[in-house]
């Protein structure tokens, strides 16, 4: 079968640019409007999009006074999509620091049941220090910390949701039996940081279980990714950039003893699309236009730890604001170094750079014709870069509209994208197996009796 693209809707409320909600094409309106995420849904489900995808973070960011940040919990409102929906995938963040592993497990189960299949799981540690005094903790826990409780997190988790074996549900009427009790299995689990006993409430869903998702680039980020996640969203400037984490993340996932057709890997693209070029143009600039000063310098000093005064946009970016960025060997703060790239290559004013990260937060801004957007989609598909891409529109529902509208038939034409869908569950979309219970050899059949 012929290599198909990828297509995820990443859902920011008003869009992904960070003035987008101030734009007269914006919606804010009604960020907290079920209906208002039903209807970006049912635009990308009508295109044959993969998935719609919800970011999260369990505190309130304090650009709040600047940005439609917060929102919704995102797997409640999976919930709401599904019912709103028939085929297109659901994927929601949510933290393993911040969640408790069967509480969690008990969520992802029940909205991959209610959607018959088609639930992901976008795997957290959450960077936001400001997270942890609302959990009753004192400081946020270290990175080695965090992933290693990432790590026995969705071995409970996965234990959880292989539980149920196919046929533990009986529904014997006559008998009076509903289940099987030895074929529903407790995770039994008892680790450094869980004691889990089970088993779950909810049975394996029509794609066995909800789709892994994965979106940390930092050494511990990148080994958790190549070892556990079934797709993984990235952020990138550079096709060489890409096709180096591209290499390297397919053959981690096979020292893991994987197939690296097992690991869907999707850049980020925040496409600004216009009639010519210079209209596309035209475009970034007016919502760049439309930012907001201190809402950039809060963002860059969460990023560097550096504040920097409303007097210095208009003069380069200092030499010393990104020593602590590292190198690409090191990927220690890895979104850090996509934008310590941004300024060695391009030795922007501090201004020119918050416009850069205004777009889409360090994924990759294009502007350019319906054309060009699907140029630079097939070359980094065909180049080894991407099996596919996050679209992050700059705002919404517009955005979305124009790139299903002008771009999505283009990458048809082209052989690139399915005219319509071939399965029902999310795993079959993205061309992903249905994973093996770890249970299902647990059972021992009887002996069988013979003269």
């Amino acid at each position: 079968m012929t290599r198909q693209l990828h297509l995820n809707a990443f859902i920011m409320p008003a869009g992904h640019h960070e003035a987008a909600w101030r734009h007269p094409s914006t919606q804010p309106e009604r960020i907290h409007d079920a209906d208002y995420f039903h209807q970006i849904a049912r635009t990308a489900e009508a295109a044959a999009f993969d998935a719609v995808f919800f970011a999260d973070s369990p505190s309130l960011s304090p650009a709040v006074a600047h940005n439609a940040v917060g929102g919704l919990e995102p797997i409640t409102l999976l919930a709401s999509i599904a019912a709103a929906t028939s085929r297109i995938g659901l994927i929601a963040t949510a933290s393993t620091t911040y969640y408790e592993p069967y509480n969690l497990a008990r969520l992802f189960a029940s909205v991959d049941q209610l959607s018959k299949g088609r639930a992901g799981w976008n795997i957290v540690t959450t960077a936001a220090d400001i997270a942890a005094a609302n959990f009753g903790l004192d400081a946020h826990p270290d990175p080695v910390e965090r992933y290693g409780r990432a790590t026995e997190f969705l071995d409970v988790v996965t234990k959880l949701w292989d539980g149920w074996e196919p046929d533990a549900i009986l529904l014997d009427r006559a008998a009076g039996r509903y289940a099987d009790p030895d074929r529903i299995h407790p995770a039994e689990h008892v680790g450094q940081r869980f004691r889990v006993r089970g088993a779950l409430t909810v049975p394996r869903s029509p794609q066995g279980r909800p789709v892994l998702v994965q979106a940390g680039a930092s050494n511990e980020g990148r080994a958790f990714a190549a070892r556990f996640a079934e797709a993984i969203f990235t952020a990138h400037q550079r096709l060489a950039d890409a096709q180096a984490f591209y290499a390297d993340i397919k053959a981690a996932a096979v020292r893991f003893g994987r197939s690296p057709d097992g690991v869907v890997i999707l850049p980020g693209i925040s496409p600004f699309i216009g009639d010519t070029e210079e209209a596309a143009l035209a475009l970034e600039r007016e919502f760049n236009e439309l930012t907001i000063p201190e809402y950039g310098l809060r963002q860059l000093e969460q990023l560097t730890g550096v504040r920097l005064g409303e007097s210095a946009l208009d003069g380069p970016v200092p030499a010393d604001l990104f020593r602590d960025a590292g190198d690409v060997t090191d990927n220690g703060r890895s979104r850090l170094q996509v934008v310590a790239g941004i300024v060695e290559r391009e030795r922007p004013t501090v201004r020119r750079l918050l416009h850069r990260l205004a777009g889409a937060r360090g994924h990759r801004v294009f502007a350019g014709t319906a054309e060009q957007v699907a140029d630079t989609i097939e070359e980094w598909f065909r180049g080894g870069a991407a099996d596919g891409f996050n679209v992050m529109p700059p705002f919404y529902p517009g955005g979305l509209e124009q790139f299903v509208d002008r771009v999505v038939p283009l990458l048809r034409e082209r052989g690139l994208f399915r005219e319509e869908y071939t399965g029902t569950t999310l795993r079959e979309h993205l061309g992903l197996d249905v994973p093996r219970s770890r249970f299902a050899d647990v059972r021992v059949a009887p002996l069988a009796t013979g003269a």
